[in-house]
């Protein structure tokens, strides 16, 4: 098999998981601890299939503004395509693997959901999330592949963030000045 087929299959196994995930756990469960408002600009780098893209554009509201970001084009494809099956205005795709192209200090919250074990940079990561979010913005964290002393030691080791407070789901960074 390819390599690129392989990755075809592995995404779309990895979108049949996150289906059946979010029978079983709502991601606005997650999405509640970080406190998103109407009108926020969110980014949700690694947003793979989507799974959160439809609580988000519902809490954000038609005021508020989604980033959808992804490495993998099947992962932006398929976001796409339900943008266009809801009908979503308030949602943007950004194909990357860490530049977002985003103006700086405007993104009010990031999402770092079941993603951040996997990046290939992540201090790179680390440097543009910060870079786009406003400075009393957040970042949301969620990775079921750390431990909770590796989450808080990655996000606040490099001196970027600090922790905000720790959820039952996320754990929420804040800039440092």
């Amino acid at each position: 098999m390819k390599k690129q087929e392989q990755s075809s299959l592995d995404f779309k196994l990895m979108s049949l998981a996150f289906k059946a995930r979010d029978l079983v756990r709502s991601r606005l469960n997650v999405l509640t601890e970080a406190e998103i408002k109407p009108g926020a600009r969110v980014l949700d780098y690694g947003c793979g299939p989507g799974s959160y893209i439809i609580p988000l554009a519902k809490l954000v509201g038609p005021t508020g503004r989604i980033y959808a970001l992804d490495i993998h084009p099947l992962a932006i494809r398929s976001v796409e395509k339900l943008i266009a099956k809801k009908g979503l205005t308030n949602v943007a795709t950004i194909h990357s693997d860490r530049a977002t192209g985003l103006p700086d200090e405007s993104v009010d919250v990031v999402l770092l959901y079941d993603v951040f074990h996997d990046l290939k940079h992540p201090d790179g990561v680390l440097k543009e999330v910060r870079r786009v979010l406003k400075a009393d913005g957040i970042v949301s964290l969620s990775d079921h592949h750390m431990t909770d002393i590796e989450i808080v030691a990655t996000l606040t080791g490099g001196g970027l963030f600090k922790l905000g407070a720790k959820g039952k789901l996320t754990h929420t960074f804040a800039k440092k000045p």
